[in-house]
């Protein structure tokens, strides 16, 4: 005749060692990877559209032109949002990716730019342009990183003839 052990029955106990030891980890991971928002604000009027309003991402086309003499950010549709003239040799890449964050600011759906590339322009200031419009550096924590502004990049020529529009804002000195 067989006999039949009976098991006797026990509480399960619930171990959660290693769910804690995850927690640990995982808290202190997500707390140094926020960003921590800058408090500058400088307002952006958008040409055709009353201060402070921005454009729908779909609305706004974003089109920057390189040439040897600066730079120029406009929408396509709405005109000119800023000139950016070349100081000596070099193009303003912390003036144009400044004006490029603050778009961003008001229209941060908006991933595509288009690069209005002139025929004089030399081959490493196109390749600074566009890391320029791609990404800025942003302080996370204690940490350099990329964040992203325009990545989506399209290239298109300027005519050959192309010349730098007179600036937006009043030469200093003088008053507006």
């Amino acid at each position: 005749m067989r006999r039949r052990h009976r098991r006797l029955p026990t509480e399960a106990e619930l171990d959660i060692t290693a769910f804690m030891n995850l927690m640990i980890v995982l808290v202190p991971v997500l707390l140094l990877g926020m960003v921590f928002s800058q408090i500058r604000m400088i307002e952006l009027n958008f040409p055709g559209m009353k201060a402070g309003e921005a454009p729908v991402a779909e609305d706004l086309r974003l089109v920057v032109t390189v040439i040897p003499t600066g730079l120029e950010i406009a929408d396509s549709d709405r005109g000119l949002i800023e000139v950016l003239p070349a100081k000596g040799e070099a193009q303003d890449y912390e003036g144009l990716r400044s004006v490029l964050q603050q778009i961003k600011r008001h229209v941060p759906d908006k991933t595509d730019v288009i690069l209005e590339v002139g025929p004089d322009v030399d081959y490493q200031t196109l390749v600074s342009v566009m890391d320029t419009v791609r990404s800025y550096p942003a302080v996370v924590a204690t940490s350099v990183v990329e964040a992203e502004l325009f990545p989506d990049i399209s290239l298109m020529d300027a005519a050959e003839n192309r010349v730098l529009a007179q600036s937006l804002k009043a030469p200093e000195g003088e008053g507006v």
